[in-house]
């Protein structure tokens, strides 16, 4: 009986032993990130050497990007996917940066469809509390924090509590990018000439080009904010652009910027304006300008990998 005791006590042991995931690549790499297909097709066909992995299903491409030893990967579309994929590349290759290429909507009417953004910060819009109704407004199921973005309606923002190797575990409203990047960022963007009329994305008829009424321009600073929501409502982008600040949104970038943070990786993230997520004058413009849109993010990516240095 004791000879079985000690047997199964050596087995609960190895059962709660973490797994350690396998490296498999030893090389120091830049992550690029993308969400979805249009994002990959305007980085993949540049990528040199390429060596292909999957995981889960997913295709992890490595090789060089404009000189620099880089990985490739689509996050799939939306928080939980972004967020899952992002740690899932982390514990398997040797990553040193994250840069993230991308489209998004348009909060801040500043900015146009075709422009690039680069936010120095990404929040989570939909860490949230449900409130009451109550006669005259709203109670909410926990104390509200003053630091907290305001209240839209019955939604209550709480931010989401995180920490890393070097800070305890805190309340984030938003995770800030790296700042040698974004400096870096400031530095390259006046040398890139985006584009203002591509070819048509598959929803577009043959032949018919897509053309901006004037040249994009890249913006560097201010803040991005994700959720798991397709957003296309106008009174909802302006209290996105009052409450947070917001100038663009998008469904993975706050979850990337979490689990970067967590993992103490330097991330920078671009993110190119398909539509006005509501602000469009007739319908949401992202699957007119989602080519467009990749494309410009990918050029400036691009560029922003040859300016780094070796």
């Amino acid at each position: 009986m004791r000879r079985l005791i000690i047997c199964l006590s050596a087995l609960c042991a190895l059962a709660a032993t973490p797994v350690l995931a396998d490296e498999l690549d030893a090389t120091a790499r830049t992550l690029v990130m993308t969400a979805y297909s249009p994002e990959w097709n305007a980085m993949v066909h540049d990528v040199k050497n390429p060596h292909s992995y999957t995981l889960n299903g997913g295709t992890y491409l490595t090789g060089t990007l404009e000189g620099k030893p880089i990985i490739l990967m689509q996050s799939g579309v939306s928080m939980v996917n972004a967020a899952m994929n992002t740690q899932l590349v982390l514990d398997h290759f040797k990553v040193k940066r994250i840069v993230f290429s991308g489209i998004a909507g348009g909060v801040d009417p500043a900015l146009s469809i075709g422009d690039v953004f680069v936010a120095d910060a990404w929040g989570e819009y939909l860490e949230v509390n449900f409130a009451r109704t109550r006669p005259g407004g709203w109670t909410s199921p926990e104390a509200v924090d003053p630091k907290a973005p305001l209240n839209w309606n019955f939604m209550f923002p709480r931010g989401v509590t995180v920490g890393n190797a070097d800070e305890k575990p805190t309340r984030h409203y938003t995770f800030a990018m790296d700042p040698g990047l974004l400096a870096l960022a400031r530095k390259v963007a006046p040398t890139v000439t985006m584009e203002r009329c591509v070819p048509p994305s598959e929803h577009q008829l043959p032949g018919s080009e897509l053309c901006l009424n004037a040249a994009p321009k890249i913006v560097v600073g201010g803040t991005g904010v994700t959720a798991g929501v397709y957003a296309d409502n106008a009174e909802f982008r302006e209290y996105l652009a009052s409450a947070w600040h917001a100038r663009v949104l998008d469904m993975e970038s706050g979850a990337v910027a979490q689990v970067a943070y967590a993992n103490k990786v330097p991330t920078i993230i671009f993110r190119s304006l398909s539509d006005l997520a509501g602000g469009d004058k007739d319908k949401n413009m992202e699957d007119t300008f989602e080519h467009l849109a990749s494309v410009n993010s990918a050029h400036v990516v691009r560029a922003f990998l040859a300016a780094l240095p070796d």
